[in-house]
């Protein structure tokens, strides 16, 4: 729809923002896409919980997103406390809408699911800085 074209992920970009090597953050993102298409086909109850963005839950092959109210505010790039009365409206909205989750409720509280997976899985490791050719 949209005739919008597709682009080919950039693994090499994904790695260097995740600091973790290519070959890490391809089999990652394969491996995330190979197990969300599994459990959406198969009607899998499981929570995705995205450590920095909130929870994405996958209940009879229907898929909703809550998000961390800090992610929401990174997003509009301002403290709430400093937001306009329309964007404290929108806020608030986007929390009677069951979008909003708060970091401190138990993932078991939002539905009954049968698997919850924390992502992302690996530690961020520094890379190795390349060494500059020598006689350079």
């Amino acid at each position: 729809p949209g005739d919008k074209p597709l682009e080919p992920l950039k693994y090499s970009k994904v790695a260097m923002e995740a600091s973790v090597s290519r070959r890490e953050a391809k089999g990652c993102v394969l491996g995330t896409t190979s197990l969300l298409y599994h459990c959406l086909g198969k009607e899998v109850s499981v929570a995705f919980v995205l450590r920095d963005v909130g929870v994405l839950l996958l209940e009879g092959g229907q898929a909703q997103m809550r998000f961390y109210p800090d992610f929401l505010e990174k997003m509009t790039r301002q403290k709430i406390t400093g937001k306009s009365s329309q964007e404290k409206a929108t806020f608030k909205a986007l929390q009677q809408l069951d979008l909003v989750v708060s970091r401190g409720v138990p993932v078991a509280a939002l539905a009954s699911f049968s698997h919850v997976i924390v992502f992302p899985e690996l530690q961020p490791q520094p890379l190795p800085q390349p060494q500059p050719p020598r006689g350079a």
